[in-house]
């Protein structure tokens, strides 16, 4: 199973690695309204989430390339208190599909979500 994403062109080969997926469908992901934060992939024993720094958003996701040739992703989030859960996981998964068809013309065919936290909008 490759651990990147390789596009022929007609000038050579371009690779991106699943770490560059992550920042970008991390960096896609935080613009959307209700969602805090990144939240670790590796959790305290003690259920205490900390959120990830800007430059850390790719520890909060797991990028994974299926047999098939398929991309599915794994996003660690803590949401905003207040905010409907179902409906901002819903924009994260759409705004993450839509970053990564445009800029790298991936398809991906599974966003999972996985809430770790719900904080205020205004706590750090």
């Amino acid at each position: 199973m490759r651990m990147s994403l390789e596009v022929n062109t007609s000038i050579g080969p371009i690779t991106v690695s699943n770490t560059v997926i992550a920042n970008i469908a991390g960096v896609a992901a935080i613009d959307c309204y209700g969602l805090v934060g990144m939240a670790s992939r590796n959790q305290l024993k003690d259920g205490i989430t900390e959120l990830l720094k800007r430059d850390n958003l790719s520890k909060g996701i797991e990028v994974r390339q299926e047999e098939n040739g398929e991309f599915s992703i794994d996003l660690y989030i803590v949401v905003g208190f207040g905010t409907k859960i179902s409906e901002v996981a819903q924009n994260v998964q759409s705004k993450i599909r839509y970053t990564l068809d445009q800029m790298l013309g991936l398809k991906v065919s599974r966003v999972n979500i996985f809430v770790q936290g719900v904080r205020l909008l205004n706590e750090e």
